[in-house]
């Protein structure tokens, strides 16, 4: 990819994350499919099988990330933000056209084209976001991984408040919204997200700013649960309504108070920015060709021989010219992670684990029903902000143990779908009331199944970061397409068929599937036990003085 200037200073790399929050919010729009979906199958007229496969393409566009992932090495992050602001707006507009029936006679297979375009924005918004400041935070994947995927995993609470407060619940307000606010949020902020130099974590401050962060996006959750469950219990004056809304904006812009603090009051200790920049200025005299860290060093000696050793001597001196392939904890390419054992072990866990979550997540408002809930908005609510707050406790977690216990963070992936068992259990039990707790449960084990974003930087390396965790993701749709769309929608509609009816209610709706789904994180929680004891070694390299080692990097990132 062409060189692309790096600002420097301490501060423009949280400038930039604070802009991201605003982005990810914008690509949690995926989200909004239960919100809509009742008005295309009362608008348009489409059976439930219909809307179910609308919902396969919502998730088919949310999680393909192949192209985006590549252009991230490609392309700046404005100009990335740039193709989902127009994937976005087309997409959307489009839908928005059909259902406030501006247009007709829009075919089926049209608006499943237009309904992909318009959720596959979130790849091209959150790849961008994501990129940058993992590359930009290198020292911090955990928590600013967990931060960000937070932020989309709440966005569904943000956008049932706009929803029901300020939309009065239509999908034709609904939809405009997307077409028009989404892309001119992006547009406003996509100048702030760019490459800076990485900060490496000698800032005494930086946990603090961290835990700032976390603390006001989680605030930010609670608010919006409360206020998504006040304004679905009493009828609000239109002030009032205004006024929640202006209060969710206030958080949203509260991530800027961090570059404001550095700003106002500057640290003593100079910044690590600044610290990187003027070792790279000094080291422009004599370096060696061959560059080694300790942790290469340590790295080589759990895998290499004293032959290969004999090799790479070679080669510094120029008598071998061959290029070793690369060790777990350095840059894989593309094609070089398909080969290796650990990440097919990382896809399979991630597909099993998010592949049942989003059965429940999908099927939700169907769910709801069967247990005999006819309003399911707080049901929705409850799950986004439980897997809103799996993301964000699964970054801070990992991030202590990796650090103290040098654990690997699959550890937790498998902790949580372990618990995930117990939820579907519990799930099809059906006992009275339990619903609302094995939603949050489910909602926060769906949470630790991103870790696998951070882990895959870790195993990886940071330099194809962008198309490796996106191949990770396509495990989500697959699931869904499996879990949800072949066994849930077939046992469903099987159940709904002994009644006579087109809807199913009671308890053996989806009895069977949660059974199987109990079954299939068993398995994916062997498989991360299986992958955690692999990978130890690595962490124990990567993380031996208490914080992760940096590998050289390359220039082009």
């Amino acid at each position: 990819m062409p060189k692309l200037v790096e600002k420097t200073g301490s501060r423009p790399p949280w400038v930039g994350l604070a802009a991201a929050a605003w982005v990810q919010m914008s690509a949690g729009n995926g989200s909004t499919f239960p919100l809509y979906s009742a008005a295309l199958k009362s608008v348009l007229g489409f059976n439930q099988q219909q809307i179910t496969i609308l919902g396969v393409a919502c998730d088919l566009g949310e999680n393909f990330g192949l192209l985006p992932g590549y252009a991230s090495n490609k392309l700046a992050p404005w100009a990335m933000l740039l193709l989902g602001v127009s994937s976005c707006f087309l997409g959307y507009g489009v839908l928005w056209l059909s259902v406030s029936q501006i247009v007709h006679g829009l075919s089926f297979w049209l608006l499943f084209v237009a309904l992909f375009f318009a959720t596959n924005s979130t790849s091209w918004f959150g790849t961008a976001s994501l990129v940058t400041n993992m590359r930009n935070f290198p020292m911090s994947r955990g928590p600013v991984a967990g931060l960000l995927k937070g932020y989309i995993g709440i966005s569904g609470a943000a956008f049932t408040v706009l929803f029901s407060v300020l939309l009065h619940h239509s999908a034709s307000n609904l939809l405009l919204f997307l077409t028009v606010g989404i892309p001119l949020i992006c547009l406003a902020v996509m100048y702030f997200i760019r490459p800076c130099i990485p900060a490496t974590g000698e800032d005494p401050s930086e946990p603090m700013y961290f835990a700032f962060l976390l603390g006001t996006s989680i605030l930010l959750a609670a608010y919006l649960v409360v206020t998504t469950v006040v304004s679905e219990v009493y009828t609000l004056p239109s002030v009032l309504r205004y006024a929640l809304v202006a209060v969710m904006v206030l958080f949203l812009f509260s991530p800027l108070a961090v570059p404001i603090k550095m700003t106002l009051f500057r640290s003593n200790a100079k910044s690590s920015s600044d610290n990187l920049a003027k070792e790279e200025g000094e080291s422009t005299q004599e370096e060696p060709l061959l560059i080694t860290s300790t942790s290469d060093s340590f790295i080589g000696s759990l895998f290499e021989g004293d032959d290969d050793m004999e090799i790479l001597l070679a080669e510094g001196e120029g008598a071998v010219k061959k290029k070793r392939k690369p060790r777990r904890g350095e840059d894989f390419k593309i094609g070089q992670i398909f080969v290796k054992a650990d990440f097919w072990l990382l896809w399979f866990a991630y597909f099993l684990g998010m592949g049942s979550g989003v059965t429940v997540s999908n099927n939700l408002a169907q769910i709801g029903f069967a247990f005999g809930i006819k309003d399911t908005t707080i049901l929705l609510c409850l799950f986004s902000f439980f897997n809103f707050i799996g993301r964000l406790a699964s970054g801070a977690i990992s991030e202590h143990f990796v650090k103290s216990r040098t654990l690997p963070r699959t550890l937790w992936m498998g902790a949580a779908q372990l618990m995930m068992v117990f939820t579907f259990l519990l799930f099809a039990m059906a006992i009275d009331h339990t619903i609302y707790l094995a939603t949050a449960l489910i909602g926060i084990g769906m949470g630790f199944q991103f870790l696998s974003i951070a882990t895959i930087s870790e195993l990886f390396g940071l330099r194809h970061f962008g198309i490796n965790f996106n191949v990770i993701l396509l495990g989500n749709p697959i699931g869904a397409t499996i879990f949800s769309a072949l066994l849930a929608g077939y046992i469903y509609d099987k159940e709904a068929d002994k009644q006579g009816n087109s809807t199913c209610i009671g308890p053996d709706c989806f009895r069977v599937t949660f059974l199987v789904l109990a079954g299939v994180c068993g398995l994916g929680t062997l498989l991360t036990v299986i992958l955690t004891v692999r990978i130890r070694p690595v962490y124990q390299a990567l993380y031996a003085s208490g914080s992760f080692r940096l590998q050289p990097q390359s220039a082009g990132h």
